[in-house]
């Protein structure tokens, strides 16, 4: 895949996947604009991925409407338009559905939910303008299936399959082809919070098909096919790497 002269744009892309992916396009020739949610946080990743003039700026806060206008009117300025969004920033707050307070749902669905709707609204124009582009939106497989302590987090990741798919809905008739990417487990600073400490993700991750945690790069690989024109017949889909976690109850079966 070449993506020279492709102009992109990754949410959350200070650490973790975005980071990743933000390194892969770099490799493949893009232009990316980084997002974070402070300025600190994203001077250091650019400083990181090696500065340079193929690297913007763009911190905001996704989850509220001035923030995510004005990162991606950074973005589009410091890149001279837009042809790629990921909307890959996101938050967990663990918690049973009865000791989660409202304050924490709703700072999870802000970041989650609103801000892949507010980051795909405030590109729609600049994409049409230059005939098309492919939306990136990250969900996970716990928008596939329930997950038991991360409500606000299941809530939120099951939204963005039915945004994704109105929006390509809607944005097909501009070329702007939109598709959702579920990861399982990967090895990155959310998974590793004092969060999960109660969990033994070695047991669970041992149990999946592909026996081991997902990489970020191995997400990105796939965020770079959707971006490219060897996807460009796929809209409105959804894209799973969880190493087989959602193929099966791998407790059950024939001894």
């Amino acid at each position: 895949m070449d993506f020279s002269d492709k102009k992109v744009l990754i949410t959350g892309a200070s650490r973790g996947i975005g980071y990743a992916t933000a390194e892969e396009f770099l490799a493949l020739g893009a232009r990316v604009a980084v997002n974070g949610r402070t300025k600190g946080s994203v001077d250091k990743a650019i400083a990181e991925l090696g500065g340079g003039d193929r690297l913007v700026a763009a911190p905001g806060d996704v989850g509220t409407v001035g923030g995510c206008e004005s990162l991606v009117a950074a973005a589009i300025q410091g890149l001279g338009g837009l042809d790629v969004l990921v909307n890959n920033a996101g938050i967990v707050k663990t918690g049973f559905l009865e000791h989660t307070s409202l304050a924490d749902y709703r700072a999870v669905i802000d970041v989650n939910q609103v801000g892949v709707f507010l980051g795909m609204r405030a590109v729609v124009a600049a994409m049409r303008d230059s005939g098309g582009g492919s939306i990136i939106n990250i969900s996970s497989n716990a928008g596939m299936e329930g997950v038991q302590g991360v409500i606000a987090y299941v809530a939120s990741k099951w939204a963005i399959r039915g945004m994704t798919k109105t929006a390509a809905l809607e944005l097909g008739r501009h070329g702007i082809r939109v598709n959702s990417v579920h990861p399982g487990g990967v090895a990155t600073p959310m998974i590793a919070s004092d969060d999960f400490d109660s969990i033994d993700q070695d047991a669970v991750f041992a149990a999946q098909p592909i026996p081991r945690v997902g990489q970020p790069e191995e997400i990105a690989s796939l965020v770079l096919f959707l971006a490219s024109d060897e996807s460009g017949y796929s809209t409105g889909s959804e894209f799973v790497a969880d190493g087989g976690g959602l193929a099966g109850n791998t407790s059950r079966g024939v001894d």
